[in-house]
């Protein structure tokens, strides 16, 4: 990486890892949207955050509600966490799925 994106991903880091938890990937857009790095983790996030809450609506379906929240809730943790710590190593790693969501987020 060269020092200008090592910087770019240092100033981001913060921003980058709370894209992961829940509605906080708003935060980062509004606050660090000239930040590549932040932002391509932040739209991650936002696209996460939006199969979290359609998940969650499907969950009221009584017979779709053990289903979506054990195996929904499991999934999503797993792959936040997964993000956070993508975030932490300073990569833009691609979420299956969820990156090309992601990627048709215009701001």
């Amino acid at each position: 990486m060269s020092p200008d994106n090592s910087k770019e991903v240092q100033e981001g880091k913060f921003f980058a890892v709370i894209s992961y938890i829940s509605f906080f990937c708003i935060l980062s857009m509004l606050l660090k949207k000239e930040n590549k790095f932040a932002l391509f983790h932040a739209k991650q996030g936002l696209a996460l955050f939006v199969l979290e809450v359609a998940c969650f609506m499907l969950s009221i379906i009584p017979i779709l509600n053990w289903f979506m929240q054990s195996f929904g809730s499991v999934l999503f943790v797993l792959v936040s966490l997964w993000g956070v710590i993508q975030a932490l190593r300073g990569k833009m790693c691609r979420i299956p799925l969820i990156a090309n969501i992601a990627e048709k987020i215009v701001l």
